[in-house]
Order: structure tokens, then C-alpha cells, then sequence
């Protein structure tokens, strides 16, 4: 009986060896990209470019990958939403850093690039995104002092290094919509920076939430 008993002590240190062994794989090499968005509770917006409808959002954002394998983001797109009307307008990231008259004239922005993250790191970046195109419309989305309903969405490269494991586990891309209020408007303000929009709780937005 004491023999019994000892076996079945030893197969059951054996098991939990293994299934922490397991998870400890899962967590260091396997576990696939798993990124989280972070924005911050100002944003800025400018409307440089009289009788076009050319607008530019900054967003401060941190992206974390929470996953152990690396992952990359190819783009960022953003869509801003006006309540009172029901329109949308879409935006991409063309840039990174801060929006200002003299470096729009000067050329002085760094231009967009994939962005790749180690497993478990983040990094953080302004994104500039600019309207898409000459079709999109209206004009000027953001004018009027109200709040805006802004989703923005990760385009990510798809890893599938493990085959029908990791398709089984794919998820949906990795999006995040939050509101920013325009509190007042003044577009003298464009002639050489931006124009805040503010959370109403003053709380950074988190993806996933």
C-alpha cells in the first residue's frame, strides 16, 4: 500500500512537472502576437489646407504585444465619425511625429513604417494619419464643438510559422473606437499647429476594453 501511495505521489509531481513545462513553452516561444492598443486622453487635429479636405489627426499611440512571438503592424486605419450627421470619413498613417506648419512646409516628417515588436515589448509613436484620398468626404468632418467618435484598427501580418495551429487560434484584427470632444474651434490655430480634443473623463482608451 505505502508503494502505491508513493507511486501515485511521483506520477502526480511527474504530471504537474509537464503541464508546467507546457505552459512555460505556451508562454516563452509559442504563444502567438497578441497586441493591445493604449491611446491617450488628447488627441490633436488640424485643417491646414483651405478649399481641400485634406485634415490631419494626431494620435499619440502604444502598441504592446503581449504575446511571445513577434508581431507587426503593416498600417493603421482610422475612421472619425460625426454623431450629429451619421458620416465617416477614413484616414491612414502617413507619418510619424508631431503636426506643425513649418515642418509640414519643411518636409521634416519621419514617413510611416511597418512597425515590428518583439514578443512582450511595446513602443510608443505619434501617428499622423491623413485623409485618404480626394473622394472622401465631407470636406471637413471635424468643425463643429462636439464630441467624435473615432475606431481605429491594426492591419497586422498574419504569422502562421505552425500551420493549421495557428489558424485555428487567428483572430480578428486588433481595433479600438473611443470619443474625443472638440471643445472649441478657431481655425487661425492651423496656421501653425493643431487643435486639441479631449476625453470627458480625462482616461486613456484601451483596446480590448
Amino acid at each position: 500500500m505505502r508503494k502505491l501511495g508513493t507511486a501515485w505521489v511521483t506520477t502526480a509531481f511527474s504530471a504537474t512537472a509537464l503541464l508546467f513545462s507546457a505552459f512555460s513553452l505556451w508562454e516563452s516561444r509559442l504563444k502567438r502576437s497578441d497586441l493591445r492598443v493604449f491611446v491617450p486622453p488628447v488627441i490633436q487635429y488640424s485643417a491646414p489646407q483651405q478649399n481641400t479636405n485634406f485634415e490631419v489627426v494626431a494620435i499619440p499611440v502604444t502598441i504592446a504585444n503581449e504575446g511571445a512571438r513577434a508581431g507587426t503592424v503593416l498600417s493603421l486605419e482610422l475612421a472619425v465619425s460625426d454623431p450629429a450627421t451619421g458620416q465617416t470619413k477614413r484616414f491612414y498613417s502617413a507619418d510619424f511625429g508631431r503636426w506643425t506648419a513649418e515642418r509640414a512646409r519643411s518636409g521634416s516628417f519621419q514617413p510611416f513604417a511597418p512597425i515590428a515588436l518583439a514578443g512582450y515589448s511595446s513602443r510608443t509613436e505619434t501617428v499622423l494619419f491623413y485623409t485618404r484620398g480626394e473622394e472622401e468626404e465631407p470636406q471637413q468632418i471635424i468643425r463643429a464643438t462636439q464630441p467624435y467618435k473615432f475606431t481605429l484598427t491594426l492591419d497586422e501580418a498574419v504569422a502562421e510559422d505552425y500551420g493549421l495551429f495557428d489558424r485555428l487560434l487567428r483572430r480578428a484584427p486588433t481595433s479600438i473606437s473611443f470619443e474625443r470632444e472638440l471643445r472649441y474651434y478657431d481655425a487661425r490655430a492651423f496656421n501653425t499647429g493643431t487643435l486639441p480634443l479631449f476625453a470627458k473623463d480625462w482616461r486613456s482608451s484601451v483596446s480590448g476594453q
